[in-house]
């Protein structure tokens, strides 16, 4: 069974929600805080923004000054009570790091996921073998990364493709990431006949990008993905990965112009079988 909505999506979309309540009655941050007594604004700014797990007993204090009528507040208090949930998600996820953890939770509540690479094979179509290599050389900048923790936590990430009720998955690799690029051999290929593998799983596709093949207009400069989600109410989520700190974009207009990015990729992209074809060629090259 799937995951319900992360907690990370619930508390974006109920910080969305009591926004656009508070600027209905026309308020502003220092005026309801004024209200509830609140100390500063950051408290409030920090709900509506989705970046704390809410109180209950704080949003129930904000759905009273907004005046919310049923059946809306019942509506919001479920909301808020997911994005306050974390200890279900921590147990079934098991041990991960922060970082990988927000990956999870967006994967394991999707209902679509798309995810563009222009350099490395994503993370939840990794062998062992070659997730090992790609994080202990991300651990050279971070020594405190825990390589074998972060090596099963991928495993546990990667059981949302082949559960009961999956994801749609999409995976649009550029060129480069169907080259060994100083992997072992054997690494390679046992990657490569994973990638292949995978193909057979009824909601995963992989479109190759071949190198002479470019969109017209905009390109991507970073690796990206795609989440949307059972509830069309919850945001669409983008993740934009970085070296540092990943970034995390929700906003509809954000959200649209990744999409659109995604549809000219897709346009110019090998088909599903001609992707299978273009692996299996590269093992046997």
């Amino acid at each position: 069974m799937p995951l319900p909505t992360s907690p990370v999506i619930r508390r974006v979309r109920l910080g969305a929600e009591l926004r656009q309540l508070r600027r209905r009655e026309a308020l502003t941050l220092e005026q309801v805080c004024d209200r509830l007594g609140w100390a500063s604004t950051s408290k409030l700014s920090r709900i509506e923004l989705g970046q704390s797990r809410p109180d209950l007993a704080d949003v129930l204090d904000l759905l009273d000054v907004y005046q919310v009528p049923a059946p809306l507040r019942d509506q919001l208090i479920v909301i808020a009570r997911d994005a306050a949930t974390s200890r279900g998600w921590w147990k079934t996820l098991g041990e991960m790091s922060e970082r990988q953890r927000t990956y999870a939770e967006l994967e394991a509540g999707a209902a679509r996921i798309v995810e563009y690479q222009p350099a490395v094979v994503p993370g939840l179509l990794q062998t062992p073998a070659y997730a090992r290599l790609r994080i202990a050389a991300g651990a050279a900048l971070d020594p405190e990364v825990d390589v074998d923790a972060e090596v099963r936590a991928r495993a546990v990430r990667q059981a949302v493709l082949r559960r009961a009720d999956p994801p749609r998955y999409t995976a649009l690799l550029a060129g480069a990431v169907c080259e060994p690029g100083g992997a072992p051999a054997e690494v390679w290929r046992e990657q490569v006949r994973h990638l292949v593998a995978l193909t057979g799983l009824p909601n995963v596709t992989i479109r190759l990008l071949p190198r002479a093949a470019a969109p017209t207009g905009p390109h991507p400069l970073t690796p990206y993905s795609c989440y949307a989600f059972p509830d069309p109410a919850d945001p669409r989520t983008v993740m934009l990965e970085a070296v540092t700190t990943d970034v995390r974009l929700a906003t509809a207009v954000d959200v649209d112009r990744y999409e659109r990015l995604t549809e000219a990729l897709l346009g110019v992209a090998l088909s599903a079988e001609e992707t299978v074809t273009a692996l299996a060629r590269s093992i046997d090259g």
